[in-house]
């Protein structure tokens, strides 16, 4: 019965695998043939019914490697045709298949290689094709590989593209030259196609032909977007980088701008492209990089495919469409084995009760509820395919009207350009104009007093005739009438030479229409010479009449005669008076209908500058609100830094956490200078509120040191006396407060201008006098000592070592004798890294020596060497301080090392003495580093040799850890025969020993909490009653003079020093 219940079950399981090793074997059946039908060795194209199903494989099991599994058996190596339609599917698939199909492709990266590398050296036009397809897809893998945000397809937005440059200039400039290279590989394949059609019989219209065109479609595809994004890419550089620097860039550009140029209009003209795709048209000249406002003009190029699959479904009825959308795949298989399972099933168990079962009815009902669901499945995926098209052309739009707004923003801002240098334009004209018309008011005045004169004239050269006249009737009156002419004619010389005057004033002032006239004029004026010498000639043939009156008469007639001629002159001069007159009234009404225009343009310019007035000032007052509100958030976030910090100081496991006193001085120092800096700020901001970055900056600085002085106030305040702790907490508090009711005033703009540090910095110092009282005092010698001290104690501690080295060979010798095997093995790693740690310290002593020399020779001046170490007490202190420290812990790590050795001592002993000694030495290269120059090489010296002392410091903790657990014994627990009882009885026992335990370890951080507290006593803090009487008759002041305490006894090898203690956080 048991075995007829599990039958059908493993009936089901082996349907189930049936039906799926079924659905592999159909998948792999079909993918092997889309395979051998798209790659072969035929001169004819890729058909693209076969690449798709190739490329729907890849989706349908999210990679290619049953692409590569089938393609690696291809003989490759036999047939360049093979070699290049293989290309052209992997190209394919890297742009149209999964994405996963791209790290399957970089697997077989080298087999890429390995096919152009032989086709190399073959002579074949299909191999050097091939060579230079290989190298393509190579560069295209390393590229999509290298920038995973970049799709293989290229399909990539502009922020994706910003995103993968970056903000740092070097990743740009990087990026733009592997997009170059990945441009260049596309192009020379596409030249060399074109060049080998060119030189062929072969055309776009034959097989022959096709199979070398039809790659580059790809080739179309992927060039439009490598060429957007070089000309983005440029455009970002010539904005940070000066144009010399990317002279080489642009030229490079400009020869593959011509390059693509030149294969876009050379493909478009030909037949096979015009029904597989729309190649775009690039612009006539390559972008103006090093004008900005060229990137509005700048339209990428988007290459449309019109319909891929139309004339190739017609084609070839014997296969099957491919479905775009694999989803009824699994159930076809399912259903058709499905009624021969039935019966398998049935032969083997029988129908129910030896009759119909009515599963067969519902099996009737599910076949038919499934041809439904496939029907309305292929009509779901057909209006799906329906909408990504329309999907993908609303895209299409959207980006162009994108392009289109972007282009419209930046000729708008050309625009308001252009109008600007208009209304200047305007303007000076305006002015010009103004001037020219008062020109020609002024050369109208002229001209009628010229004609006043003219009109004298006249009236001169009527009395001239009257007088000429009255010379014939009167013979006999001959001089006087000669005087009375001579007189006439000295009047009308000085006429004509005013005439002359004026009319050359006129020449010289009149507008530029008046200079074709300018010969006519110096005509004029010669003529006028003339008749003056003529004057002068007839003058003298006046005087000559007095002797023959023969001759005075025809001289009076050729005087009368030459009177006609200037008569004419002077009409001819009116008449030409008149022209220039008129056309100065033309000049004159054109000037005023241009002033008119140019008003009214005027008048619009001023309309649309006070327009762009009030959006720049509405841009000023956004701007001013976007920095008040950056200084609001920043201030928030400080406020939530120092809350953050207060609420620390009643956290109960901030209790167990100390600090020393020199680090809250240094602190609190720091704090002093960011309140500086915060004032600083705030006035630079009250100056200028549309800038507010050193004021955020001074702020996020003092937040944080703020709450740094805060928390380590506290933390001192859990080792300090009673009363000092109470000041420096309630101080802390007060420092909290202060500065947030400080960045309450900053937040308000009505209290704004009133937010003052006063109050902050008084509070910071006096944490840091506390800080300063809390400090470890000097030794009781005089200042005079401290210069010898300084060399004695030095010298004491290198001869600390020198000892500490010699008992550690003692030691060492001692062992080999005493000890074997894996204790002696235990014994020499440990104590070589102690002699490895006292050599690092000898080293570390005379670099700090030499430091020391260094120190005192370039900063003593004049003074001697022991007046230079009483100027700086307190820094002689501390050297001396860590001096001692340093030969105290060699001392007693030698100590703890020989207990070690003996099996006396522990090993936590030596690693605590190792930690003594890193911190030891740490002081030491603190009290070096306080009065050295940054660059010294001393000093980068002694900080190289205290990182050396803190590696063998590690190695001696390693090497004893590493001993104890090689000497340590393990028990192996072994339960058996154990009932339960025993075991619960042993469970309780061991909770027992381990709350002893925890009790134990309260008690021993209890212990040490006071030995720290009495290490602070005898570090120089005075006790609580003598502290009391001191503050009561001293006021607290900011330069406090801390008392000395009397001498300590010194051991025999060296003292231990007054370290205060190291900040420690449970």
């Amino acid at each position: 019965m048991s075995s007829m219940r599990h039958g059908p079950a493993r009936a089901k399981s082996r349907r189930a695998e049936v039906n799926l090793g079924a659905e592999r074997e159909h998948f792999d059946k079909q993918q092997l043939s889309s395979i051998g039908k798209a790659i072969n060795s035929s001169e004819m194209p890729v058909k693209e019914k076969h690449a798709r199903r190739i490329i729907l494989g890849t989706h349908r099991e999210k990679g290619a490697y049953t692409f590569w599994s089938y393609a690696l058996g291809f003989p490759l190596a036999s047939s360049s045709i093979l070699s290049w339609k293989f290309c052209h599917v992997l190209h394919k698939i890297l742009r149209d298949g999964h994405r996963n199909a791209l790290q399957d492709c970089m697997r077989h990266h080298g087999s890429l290689v390995e096919i152009g590398k032989l086709w190399r050296d073959l002579h074949d036009k299909y191999g050097q094709l091939v060579v230079l397809y290989t190298k393509l897809l190579c560069t295209k893998m390393e590229f999509h590989v290298k920038h995973a945000d970049i799709p293989p397809n290229l399909e990539a937005t502009d922020e994706v593209l910003e995103r993968t440059a970056g903000s740092d200039i070097n990743n740009v400039f990087q990026l733009t030259v592997e997009v170059f290279d990945y441009l260049d590989a596309e192009l020379r394949l596409a030249e060399t196609v074109i060049r080998q059609l060119n030189t062929s019989i072969a055309i776009s219209t034959l097989s022959s032909g096709q199979c070398r065109l039809a790659p580059l479609i790809q080739v179309v595809q992927d060039c439009s977007h490598l060429y957007h994004f070089t000309v983005k890419l440029l455009f970002k550089l010539h904005a940070c980088l000066p144009a010399d620097t990317l002279q080489g860039h642009r030229d490079r550009f400009h020869d593959q701008f011509h390059s693509l140029k030149t294969f876009f209009n050379k493909a478009r003209d030909m037949q096979y492209f015009k029904r597989l795709i729309q190649i775009p048209k690039l612009p006539d000249s390559p972008p103006n990089f090093l004008h900005a406002a060229s990137l509005a003009k700048h339209v990428k190029p988007v290459v449309v495919i019109p319909d891929e699959y139309g004339p190739e479904q017609q084609e070839d009825d014997d296969d099957d469409p491919e479905p775009l959308i694999e989803v009824s795949d699994v159930s076809t298989p399912s259903l058709q084995a499905a009624p021969q399972q039935f019966d398998i099933f049935d032969q083997t168990f029988g129908p129910p009760n030896g009759g119909f079962d009515d599963r067969d009815l519902q099996i009737e009902g599910y076949k038919h509820d499934m041809e439904m669901l496939r029907a309305e499945l292929e009509k779901i995926k057909a209006e799906a395919q329906r909408y990504i098209t329309q999907l993908k052309s609303q895209i299409n739009s959207l980006e162009a009207e994108l392009e289109e707004q972007r282009a419209r923003k930046q000729h708008a801002l050309v625009e308001n350009e252009q109008l600007r240098m208009e209304l200047e334009a305007t303007r000076r004209r305006n002015a010009e104009h103004e001037s020219t018309q008062a020109v020609f008011v002024e050369a109208e005045s002229r001209a009628q007093a010229t004609e006043q004169r003219y009109n004298k004239l006249k009236e001169k050269h009527t009395e001239l005739v009257a007088s000429h006249a009255e010379l014939l009737r009167r013979s006999a009156d001959t001089v006087r009438m000669l005087s009375a002419t001579q007189q006439t004619q000295e009047e009308v010389e000085r006429t004509k030479l005013q005439l002359a005057f004026e009319v050359d004033r006129i020449k010289q002032e009149a507008d530029m229409k008046l200079d074709e006239k300018k010969f006519e004029m110096e005509k004029l004026k010669r003529e006028l010479e003339e008749k003056m010498a003529e004057v002068m000639r007839i003058r003298g043939t006046l005087k000559d009449s007095e002797q023959t009156s023969e001759q005075m008469n025809s001289s009076v007639t050729a005087l009368q005669a030459e009177k006609e001629r200037l008569m004419r002159s002077v009409s001819e001069k009116e008449a030409e008076l008149s022209s220039v007159r008129q056309a100065a009234q033309v000049q004159q009404s054109s000037l005023q209908q241009e002033r008119e225009r140019s008003s009214r343009e005027l008048g619009e310019l001023q309309g649309k500058l006070q327009e762009k007035m009030s959006l720049e000032e509405r841009l000023k007052q956004k701007l001013l609100q976007d920095q008040f509100a950056m200084l609001q958030g920043t201030v928030t976030e400080a406020e939530n830094i120092i809350q953050d910090a207060v609420a620390k100081l009643d956290d109960p496991l901030h209790i167990r956490c100390t600090s020393s006193p020199d680090y809250l001085v240094s602190r609190a120092e720091a704090t002093l200078g960011s309140v500086d800096k915060v004032k600083r700020g705030h006035a630079d901001y009250l100056s200028n509120m549309g800038d507010a970055g050193g004021l955020l900056r001074a702020l996020t600085q003092f937040s944080h040191l703020a709450a740094d002085t805060i928390i380590n106030g506290s933390a001192t305040a859990h080792m300090a006396p009673t009363d000092h702790a109470d000041r420096l907490t309630e101080n802390c508090r007060g420092c909290a407060t202060e500065s947030l009711e400080f960045f309450k005033d900053l937040k308000s703009k009505t209290t704004l201008q009133k937010a003052d540090t006063a109050s902050i910095r008084v509070v910071v110092q006096k944490i840091l006098y506390l800080g300063q009282e809390l400090r470890p005092k000097g030794m009781d010698v005089r200042q005079d000592e401290l210069g010898d001290l300084v060399d004695k104690e030095m010298a004491a501690t290198s001869a600390a070592i020198e000892e500490a080295v010699r008992r550690i060979d003692e030691m060492m010798d001692q062992a080999r004798k005493d000890t074997s095997g894996v204790k002696l093995e235990v014994n020499e790693r440990i104590l070589n890294s102690c002699t490895d740690l006292m050599k690092a310290i000898r080293l570390l002593i005379i670099s700090s020596t030499d430091l020391q020399k260094e120190i005192v020779e370039g900063s003593r001046g004049a003074a001697s060497i022991k007046e230079f170490y009483a100027r700086n007490s307190r820094w002689t202190e501390g050297l001396i301080s860590a001096a001692k420290a340093v030969g105290w812990g060699a001392t007693e790590m030698v100590e703890s090392a020989d207990k070690v050795v003996l099996h006396t001592g522990k090993y936590e002993e030596l690693i605590v003495c190792s930690h003594e000694i890193a911190a030891s030495t740490a002081q030491l290269v603190a009290a070096s580093k306080v009065k050295a120059e940054r660059n010294s090489k001393r000093l980068s010296v002694l900080q190289q040799a205290s990182r050396h002392v803190n590696e063998m410091a590690a190695n001696v903790v390693a090497s004893t850890r590493t001993g104890q657990e090689h000497l340590e014994e393990k028990e192996t627990m072994d339960f058996s025969g154990m009932s339960v009882i025993k075991l619960r009885k042993e469970e309780m026992e061991s909770q027992v020993k381990v709350l002893e335990l925890e009790s134990h370890l309260e008690n021993e951080r209890l212990r040490l909490g006071e030995l720290r507290k009495k290490h602070y006593e005898l570090a120089g803090v005075p006790s609580e009653a003598t502290e009391e009487t001191t503050l009561s008759n001293h006021p607290v002041t900011m330069s406090p003079k801390p008392s000395k305490p009397a001498l300590v006894k010194k051991p025999t090898l060296a003292q231990k020093p007054n370290i205060p203690p190291k900040t420690t956080f449970k």
